[in-house]
């Protein structure tokens, strides 16, 4: 991702991107961890829809406070709960389906200034960033998140 309409892009594609991927798969092949230690493709899609949903909430506080700091959190223990291992990953999608359209939406209607508005590092080795470098960051997210869940079917079973 380089630009901010491939980030845009990126952002609104991933739901039907993930759709596409999984398209009749079964429980079993959703909650299988065909590639340990990595996570299986229920994990990943659940993933997608929690981190998302936090970066939606950072920009908004970004974008709405004078100073707003990140807060670490432990992505692979929120994938141990039940609800980011279950099988019926349609909560997840729905979720994503409405969360990355709203977010394009604010994206593409960002002034340069907005573009510019920073988030305060929570540690040094996780720095300051602006919306801009933001977008770009979870717009990867996604694009790596489909090729973990595609490294999985890699290595199911024929």
């Amino acid at each position: 991702m380089e630009t901010r309409a491939e980030a845009i892009d990126a952002i609104r594609a991933l739901p039907a991107q993930l759709r596409e991927q999984v398209n009749g798969l079964s429980v079993e092949q959703l909650t299988t961890a065909y590639n340990a230690p990595e996570w299986t493709i229920a994990q990943n899609i659940h993933h997608l829809a929690d981190t998302h949903m936090v970066c939606l909430r950072r920009f908004k506080l970004i974008l709405t406070s004078p100073r707003f700091q990140f807060t670490a959190y432990d992505v692979n223990a929120i994938a141990e709960y039940p609800d980011a291992k279950d099988a019926d990953i349609e909560h997840s999608l729905k979720l994503l389906e409405g969360l990355q359209a709203r977010w394009a939406i604010l994206l593409e209607n960002l002034s340069e200034a907005e573009w510019g508005k920073i988030g305060i590092g929570s540690s040094p080795d996780r720095p300051d960033m602006n919306l801009e470098q933001l977008a770009l960051a979870y717009a990867q997210h996604g694009v790596n998140h489909l090729a973990q869940i595609q490294d999985v079917l890699d290595k199911m079973p024929a």
